[in-house]
């Protein structure tokens, strides 16, 4: 199945304009005026002017002029802080769980709870699939080869084979894609998306800024896509009515997992773990080895969360948490598909054609600021690992 903006309506026509504010992006960076849509008046006559095929193609994909005209307003001034300006603390160490010892009784009953729900046809997969295709050398991830003669697409469907012979039905399988990988893997998949079990989603599109926060422009003269960010899931997800859908037939629990790491699997002790606690999030973390940076769960004024490290104060030592979020969630999917929450857009700088620009993103860990959320230690070394990473062509 394929969800298209186009055939989709989108929040702004059937949502009032101030509940998408509050609802989708109202925590933004820094604490500057609030937000005057008036403002950057030349960036809106430029957007104006942009030619048909470009504003066709912001349109598919969910393009947001008012929040781009924001943005532009935060940066001409000069009100941009990606750090958390709260209290951060280190998380106690009962916070961070672990699963029973394999082969343990406890560890048993996990897994046939798990595998219960997988007879069911209860979890769900959403892999994300979006981002701009650039690490591969322009071409998109899921095509690449993972093994040989086996792209990541492939082992992701493999994986669905797998668990539909061996639990007597397949999960949903679904991948959201962004405007750099959509056409491509729809492609791939061909009639696979015939299968009611497989579908593609995309995720939503925005343009780069000029550090002074006007539009920018490459050397033909056209602006510069990128997706924001995994944050936009949730929205995305909720939009795409597959979530609904899921739920009303008795969906209980989706799974959130990066394309390239080949060890987040539906694994039954991992599902049984988050039935046991009843929290609505599960967030999966590994030992970190060496230099590895990455989100790390903290208390933010009393409050367990994952944060960025990009986004902790100066003064908070990183290396006194000895953990990193891989970004797989497990997530009740009714919490999912009626989460209402702010999501903060962090200014990130790139390079492009030479030029120094900003985009803007959300991140999917901040479903944990917003949801109460378990930690999960799991292995990232052997067999049973379920952090096996592949950023780039060199890590391949």
């Amino acid at each position: 199945m394929y969800f298209s903006r186009a055939g989709t309506p989108r929040a702004e026509t059937s949502t009032p304009l101030p509940r998408r504010l509050h609802g989708c992006w109202s925590l933004l960076l820094g604490s500057g005026p609030a937000m005057t849509l008036g403002k950057g008046s030349s960036i809106g006559e430029k957007l104006d002017g942009l030619p048909e095929d470009v504003r066709a193609r912001l349109d598919r994909f969910g393009f947001d002029r008012e929040r781009l005209l924001y943005f532009s307003d935060r940066l001409r001034q000069g009100d941009i802080d990606n750090r958390v300006t709260a209290r951060v603390e280190p998380p106690p160490p009962e916070c961070i769980e672990h699963l029973p010892a394999p082969g343990s009784a406890g560890y048993r009953q996990l897994v046939e709870a798990g595998e219960a729900l997988l007879r069911e046809g209860s979890v769900a997969m959403v892999v994300l699939a979006g981002g701009m295709a650039t690490r591969m050398g322009g071409v998109v991830k899921a095509l690449v080869e993972a093994l040989p003669g086996k792209t990541f697409l492939d082992l992701r469907l493999s994986a669905l084979r797998s668990e539909a012979s061996c639990f007597g039905k397949a999960p949903p399988l679904w991948f959201m894609t962004s405007p750099a990988t959509d056409e491509a893997l729809r492609a791939a998949l061909g009639p696979r998306l015939d299968d009611p079990n497989v579908a593609v989603f995309p995720q939503y599109v925005s343009l780069r800024l000029n550090k002074d926060g006007s539009l920018f422009l490459d050397a033909a003269g056209r602006p510069s896509e990128h997706a924001p960010g995994h944050g936009d899931l949730v929205q995305a997800l909720q939009e795409s009515g597959l979530l609904d859908r899921f739920v009303v037939g008795g969906g209980r629990l989706v799974l959130i997992a990066n394309l390239d790491n080949l060890g987040a699997t539906l694994d039954p002790a991992v599902i049984g773990f988050h039935l046991e606690h009843g929290a609505p999030v599960t967030s999966e973390v590994v030992r970190k080895v060496g230099s590895d940076r990455g989100g790390v769960p903290v208390v933010v004024d009393g409050k367990l969360q994952a944060l960025e490290e990009f986004r902790l104060p100066p003064d908070f030592d990183a290396a006194s948490v000895r953990v990193f979020n891989i970004n797989t969630f497990l997530v009740d999917a009714k919490t999912l598909s009626e989460l209402n929450m702010n999501f903060t857009y962090f200014a990130v700088d790139k390079s492009v054609e030479g030029e120094h620009v900003v985009q803007f993103e959300r991140l999917i860990n901040e479903i944990t600021h917003a949801l109460e959320t378990r930690y999960v230690e799991v292995p990232r070394e052997g067999a049973a690992s379920r952090f096996l990473p592949v950023k780039d062509s060199e890590e391949l």
